[in-house]
């Protein structure tokens, strides 16, 4: 009875929509996304499939490889090229925008999540009526310092995102249209799709797929970018961290009431000073606390700033699309819409 009913819905889907886009940003990745495409033509899920490749100003010739596989496609392929480079999730953002499933699947193009899973997960959010499917491995063929990070951002996002507990946010994740267009609403320069899902919806789930080794090179996220990724989190959908900056400073303000009192008893006693080390020790605390406190509410003013004053999410140089083949080119679009 539920296939019907969604065999029913995709039959009233406006023209030009299918069942399942996937949306892979390419960085570095020109060595295997022709084998991830050539995998993922090969799928039939219900309702038809496109791709769609956002290049997100990659180094290398990802750029060349996605226009020979957009001329040679064998299912609707669209090709967008970023200026620069943006991010990963700004990359997504400009693929979801341009995407036209019923449900939209994003992967990375590293061949590390086995294109075989995408029908699985694909038919896991569409029958089960969920607008966010997650997956999780059941072991991580990441580097070991990676996982650590992995898991590090994961237990972040427990304490600043309205999320349910434990559940693994990976990149290879599942969302219904309601989803991608309430989520591409958002126009501020520092997107996080996870922290972003979670404000539009609950009706979330996870199913566990094989996770497999890279193919070819290194992982592109480095200590850097995870670091930025955690800031995005912590920055752009909680105020935990300004609340937890006014706790530190109640807190070394009650110390100082303290040690003030304990100093003024001291005075009346007649006994000497503690002395130069204890009272550095607590300037050097109190100064820190109050350093700590002046970088997070920098952080949250700069972010503020930059985005008053139009820092693009994403600038798109170019859109090949499969129908005719022709490029739409927007050097001065702002924001991939």
């Amino acid at each position: 009875m539920r296939e019907m009913i969604e065999v029913s819905k995709m039959q009233g889907r406006p023209e030009g929509a299918v069942g399942l886009s996937i949306v892979v940003p390419v960085y570095r990745g020109a060595a295997t996304v022709g084998a991830l495409v050539a995998e993922l033509s090969a799928l039939r899920p219900a309702g038809g499939l496109e791709i769609i490749l956002v290049n997100d100003g990659s180094p290398d010739n990802s750029g060349e490889v996605c226009r020979a596989l957009q001329k040679t496609a064998t299912v609707p392929l669209t090709y967008i090229e970023h200026a620069r480079n943006f991010g990963e999730h700004n990359a997504v953002m400009t693929g979801l925008r341009h995407a036209r499933g019923d449900y939209v699947i994003t992967m990375d193009d590293d061949l590390q999540n086995p294109p075989e899973e995408v029908v699985k997960l694909y038919d896991h959010a569409r029958l089960g009526g969920w607008d966010v499917v997650y997956t999780r491995y059941a072991k991580k063929e990441h580097e070991g310092w990676r996982n650590l990070g992995s898991r590090f951002a994961n237990g972040v996002a427990d304490l600043l995102l309205d999320k349910p507990k434990g559940l693994y946010l990976s990149s290879f994740r599942c969302m219904s249209a309601l989803a991608v267009r309430e989520v591409t609403k958002y126009r501020g320069p520092y997107p996080y799709v996870d922290g972003l899902l979670m404000q539009v919806t609950q009706r979330l789930d996870s199913i566990e797929v094989k996770h497999l080794p890279r193919a070819e090179g290194r992982s592109n996220y480095t200590l850097k970018r995870l670091v930025l990724l955690w800031l995005n989190l912590a920055t752009n959908f909680s105020v935990l961290p300004l609340r937890m900056a006014i706790l530190a400073g109640l807190a070394m303000g009650f110390f100082g009431l303290l040690g003030a009192v304990l100093t003024i008893v001291e005075a009346f006693m007649g006994e000497t000073p503690s002395g130069w080390a204890s009272m550095m020790t607590v300037t050097l605390l109190i100064a820190g606390v109050q350093f700590l406190i002046l970088g997070v509410l920098g952080e949250y003013v700069g972010r503020a700033f930059l985005s008053a004053n139009g820092k693009p999410q994403g600038v798109v140089r170019e859109v090949l699309t499969t129908e005719g083949n022709s490029a739409a080119e927007a050097p001065r679009q702002r924001v991939a819409s």
